[in-house]
């Protein structure tokens, strides 16, 4: 969540993570399902209110 959050594609998660990217688009459909959010900009308010922060801060 903290690299999508952070604005990467999921093809630049699927590298960082070394994973598909099909898998990348799985996971970020069930966390946005989850997080009970519908678009990429209410996941990263939900985000900030919980204190994720992208990856090297």
């Amino acid at each position: 969540m903290a690299h999508v959050v952070a604005g990467l594609m999921n093809k630049q998660v699927a590298g960082v993570l070394n994973l598909s990217e099909i898998t990348v688009k799985i996971h970020r459909g069930n966390v946005m399902r989850k997080m009970g959010v519908r678009s990429l900009a209410d996941l990263v308010r939900h985000a900030e209110a919980l204190g994720v922060h992208a990856p090297g801060r």
